[in-house]
């Protein structure tokens, strides 16, 4: 059975109308992989010399046991960020003949073949063969590497396992994500922990007692087994359905919401479809590592007394997601577009949606630039400036631009590699969206009167606001003249 998936998922990949495109990206993936594991082999091969360096007062041996668990903890981390979930249009075959049991085997199977499973056998054998064999013989030798199996397929399911329960509750990934890190900082930073010492507890007695090697094989197995079950009990049509209706109440369960009614539930579904799906998930936590983006900037004694990289620090980090989500605006409903244009759904309150979507986490985001008050009152006050300029100007120049996007984005394939909607749209939205505050505030600066160029900009983004009725307006009448056309681009797959 597993050899008629193949041959299925084959001749779908030949058949569709992208295929020209998705050999070549194919191609150039091929290749960055291809480089990126032969300088890992490189890395494994010296890994003695490295660890010497790193670690010149302990023996190499223990220095290799320790840095194990601290590999398999980053790459876990990884997974969560970029392993694709491994994907087979299920639906059709569950009203054919064909047992789940055969199903769920492939889908475990193809999780598997992921680039992230080589790595540790890459990195880690060479030295496994080249220091441990040498010292402890070829038994401990198999040990180990039985141990890296293990832990790779442990992890690999793992992180498949919170994927799968993330796409259902967007705050699992969050929570999984959030405990990783505050592993790694209980070890690095705060000094509570000593992960190098909980792995060497491990492998140090690996070495004199190989037999542990089954263990990390029994936390794989568990862990495939978990997803086994999982999968299997997720496949039904009935249940696929009744599942998603009982488990999700209506979008206004986000208290914050409730009192937008039918924006508010539009607004509740976009923030679900962000914290479900990988690439969109991707532009918020994206976002959220660019509020360290000003630590490059401020206290750099070079850039002197300027201000200007001021308001362009303020603008990315208050309006990043406005950037990096909005860009792909329209694309991330594209697979039930054509639904949205003969529904009930007024288009005026979609983009209010959108304008309200961008307005609370833009909101989010200033608050965690208040920090940076570190560096001075003045430095808050341009970002609450670029803030207003962000939520008033960028948001309606993103939605203005939405309207000229005709690319599909497919919401189940990931985020790493993935230019699926990236067009020359893009390219040109990023041109106003960053050199427009400079067209007002560059002249007003440049001869001494910043403060008029930081009011003219907060007065801007005001006037943008409070006239926001007007934009949806125009925004409305030029989508209607071109709903046609990104529908007839998003059909393209």
């Amino acid at each position: 059975m597993t050899s008629t998936f193949i041959r299925h998922e084959l001749k779908a990949f030949w058949r569709s109308k992208n295929t020209g495109k998705s050999i070549a990206i194919r191609i150039v993936m091929g290749i960055l992989i291809l480089y990126l594991l032969i300088n890992v082999l490189v890395l494994g091969f010296f890994l003695d010399k490295v660890l010497i360096k790193l670690f010149p007062a302990e023996d190499i041996v223990v220095s290799f046991c320790g840095i194990i668990l601290i590999y398999y903890l980053s790459d876990l981390f990884m997974r969560l960020q970029l392993q694709d979930l491994p994907t087979l249009r299920v639906q059709p075959y569950l009203q054919l003949p064909v047992k789940r049991n055969s199903l769920v085997r492939y889908l475990a199977f193809t999780a598997l073949l992921s680039v992230f499973n080589l790595w540790p056998f890459i990195l880690f054998v060479p030295f496994v063969l080249k220091i441990v064999a040498t010292d402890s013989g070829g038994i401990t030798a198999l040990a180990f590497i039985i141990s890296i199996a293990g832990l790779t397929v442990f992890n690999n399911y793992l992180a498949l396992y919170i994927k799968r329960k993330a796409n259902l509750n967007g705050w699992i990934f969050l929570i999984a994500a959030a405990v990783i890190i505050v592993i790694g900082l209980s070890d690095f930073l705060w000094h509570l922990i000593s992960i190098r010492k909980i792995s060497y507890l491990f492998f140090g007695h690996l070495i004199n007692h190989p037999i542990l090697a089954l263990l990390p094989v029994l936390l794989g197995v568990l862990m495939y087994y978990l997803n086994f079950l999982y999968l299997k009990q997720n496949l039904y049509l009935e249940e696929l359905g009744s599942r998603s209706a009982s488990s999700y109440k209506s979008s206004t369960e986000y208290p914050l919401l409730n009192r937008f009614g039918r924006v508010g539930d539009l607004a509740g579904n976009e923030i679900k479809l962000i914290l479900r799906n990988k690439r969109s998930r991707s532009a918020l936590i994206m976002g959220l590592f660019f509020m360290f983006y000003g630590l490059i900037f401020y206290g750099n004694p070079k850039l002197g007394g300027s201000e200007s990289y001021k308001v362009f620090v303020g603008m990315f980090m208050t309006g990043i997601f406005i950037i990096n989500y909005g860009q792909f605006m329209f694309s991330w409903q594209a697979s039930h577009f054509d639904g949205l244009l003969v529904s009930k759904i007024s288009f005026s309150d979609f983009l209010k949606a959108k304008y309200l979507l961008f307005t609370i986490v833009s909101s989010g985001f200033f608050l965690l630039t208040t920090p940076y008050v570190y560096f001075g009152w003045r430095t808050l006050m341009i970002h609450f400036v670029m803030y207003v300029w962000n939520i008033g100007v960028n948001t309606t120049i993103v939605l203005f631009f939405a309207n000229r996007n005709y690319k599909r984005i497919d919401l189940s394939r990931g985020a790493a590699f993935n230019w699926e909607g990236v067009g020359g749209n893009q390219w040109i939205l990023s041109l106003p969206l960053i050199l427009t505050p400079y067209v007002i505030y560059g002249p007003f600066a440049l001869f001494g009167h910043a403060d008029i160029a930081l009011a003219l900009l907060a007065i801007t983004g005001l006037v943008f606001i409070f006239t926001r009725s007007f934009w949806i307006k125009q925004l409305e009448a030029d989508f209607y003249t071109k709903r046609y056309k990104i529908a007839e681009g998003f059909r393209n797959k």
